[in-house]
């Protein structure tokens, strides 16, 4: 753990620094026709069932398959491991025809059979490997009942209950739970979060922790024989060594660019730079348990201190735009386009303190991670936020750590530790973050935010049909939260990559998963 009180100048200084190396290949080469990837975090697991983070479904993207999958360059579903499906008259029982011929990395059939071991090893607690988990993103596929057998082909999910999110979260990451070899789960138990076992493009070959992660191509793809002979992620954390490697021709591609160094890549026809929009939000959360975030004063207090619209322009360069709430705009149809962000008032964030007995400001501590997905230079806009909250009386400790010990300390809770959390989250429907991060209990609502009347639209939402009126509950949700302040809206972001010009066919999903089973490499 580092204790950073630095400058944004500073900062700022440091890092464009980076972009004077130019775009001038050193002699550095990768091995043909493999795709070396510089990845932004190490793996957490093997396991899409078990998978938290956006870096980790990037990797499993390309070994598991879902029922469904997303259509290249939407986030409207279409088959993937089913053929065909249909949904029962009241809404609850979704019944799945299965693609034949397919098979599992390990030589075993893809089935009927093995589609309900993989829904009830995650949603049957006396499942005999329900203790190969915890599965903490699994009820974003809705409140399962059971999952029957009704011919070696053909399976039906029966819902608890309505769940509109159902048909594109199975067509998500976590989606490809379905897509796990039951065999691998009983030969490596607990185990198998380290060694896997899928349908997809790519298989399991290496794991070298901090070092590289390797996939070699499978020949046995139903769809065929994919371009590439293998995939390798190098996980570096650094974002500027992300980028040195990138330039002196270490790795082939990698994903999330600096905003910094866009411009040296852009300039050089070396180098193909990627951009897409997609649901993503940077944010701040806030610990409303705990004083001084309980008084809602004092939360909004934190939205009027700081300039976001700096953030997005002196840090990100342009490559986001600021956030008005809890839904990213890329929703359209559950976007409230009449929600404004907090304006940049620090005035207004003084008054507010003062008003809720805070006039000589208060101190508090401020979770900043090394990196992420998604994460956008999170110690440059963690020192620039520092110094914003400062300048208002906020006065934050920065307490920065590397990323996936940074979850371990925010998923349990942020009481007794921190008041404060830097955080971003990519999602494929506007039910899922709220659900997850705001409903009260949720699992990783890491600040304890509680509001009966939000929880009451996540519900209602979450099981209405109709899409327009599902839309109309989303924008009350939204009012309500941005007036309750829980987070600090910062930043909607348009996700990027770049690569050598040797690679061909590769494009950036609004999923924000990475698709590497078109791409190739001269």
């Amino acid at each position: 753990m580092q204790d950073f009180r630095l400058t944004r100048r500073g900062l700022l200084a440091g890092t464009a620094a980076i972009a004077a190396f130019g775009a001038r290949r050193a002699s550095a080469q990768t091995p043909n026709n493999v795709l070396v990837i510089g990845h932004v975090a190490e793996l957490q697991t093997l396991d899409p069932a078990q998978a938290v983070t956006i870096s980790d479904f990037r990797i499993l993207a390309n070994i598991y398959e879902g029922l469904l999958r997303y259509k290249d360059d939407t986030l409207d579903v279409e088959p993937g491991l089913a053929e065909s499906w249909t949904l029962s008259p009241d809404a609850k029982t979704y019944t799945f025809k299965l693609r034949q011929g397919v098979k599992f990395h390990d030589g075993g059939d893809f089935n009927a059979e093995t589609v309900k071991f993989n829904f009830d090893r995650v949603t049957q607690k006396d499942h005999p490997y329900a203790n190969t988990g915890p599965f903490p993103f699994v009820f974003t596929l809705g409140p399962v009942e059971k999952t029957e057998v009704l011919d070696p082909y053909t399976v039906a999910i029966t819902l608890k209950e309505p769940y509109s999110p159902m048909l594109t979260m199975l067509a998500g990451a976590i989606g490809g739970l379905a897509g796990i070899s039951p065999a691998a789960v009983k030969k490596y138990g607990k185990d198998f979060a380290r060694n896997g076992g899928g349908t997809g493009p790519f298989k399991f070959t290496l794991w070298e922790s901090g070092q590289r992660f390797v996939l070699d191509a499978n020949p046995t793809w139903w769809r065929g024989k994919v371009k590439l002979a293998g995939l390798v992620y190098r996980p570096i954390v650094d974002e500027n060594a992300r980028v040195s490697e990138m330039l002196s021709g270490g790795t082939d591609i990698t994903i999330e660019v600096p905003p910094d160094n866009i411009a040296t890549f852009t300039a050089s026809k070396n180098f193909t730079f990627y951009e897409q929009s997609g649901p993503h939000l940077w944010y701040l959360m806030l610990n409303c348990k705990e004083k001084p975030f309980d008084d809602k004063r004092v939360r909004q207090a934190a939205n009027y201190a700081i300039n976001k619209e700096a953030l997005v322009t002196e840090i990100l360069k342009g490559t986001a735009t600021v956030a008005a709430g809890v839904t990213p705009p890329a929703f359209t149809w559950a976007h409230d386009n009449d929600l404004k962000p907090y304006s940049y008032d620090p005035a207004k964030a003084k008054a507010l303190l003062a008003e809720a007995g805070y006039p000589n400001g208060v101190d508090v501590t401020f979770y900043v991670t090394e990196s992420g997905s998604g994460m956008l230079s999170p110690i440059l806009m963690g020192t620039a936020i520092q110094a914003d909250l400062a300048a208002a009386g906020i006065r934050a400790k920065i307490e920065t750590y590397e990323w996936n010990t940074f979850l371990g300390k925010i998923i349990p809770g942020m009481e007794g530790k921190a008041q404060v959390a830097e955080l971003s989250f990519m999602t494929q429907d506007p039910d899922m973050h709220p659900f997850l991060a705001l409903r009260t209990g949720a699992p990783v609502n890491s600040g304890r935010y509680s509001n009966p009347k939000v929880d009451a639209l996540i519900d209602a939402a979450r099981a209405e049909p109709n899409i327009a009126k599902r839309g109309a509950l989303y924008k009350q949700m939204q009012d309500l939260i941005a007036d309750d302040a829980p987070w600090v809206f910062i930043a909607n972001w348009k996700q990027n990559a770049v690569s050598s010009a040797a690679v061909k066919g590769f494009k950036l999903h609004p999923s924000f998963t990475t698709r590497f089973w078109d791409t190739s490499k001269a």
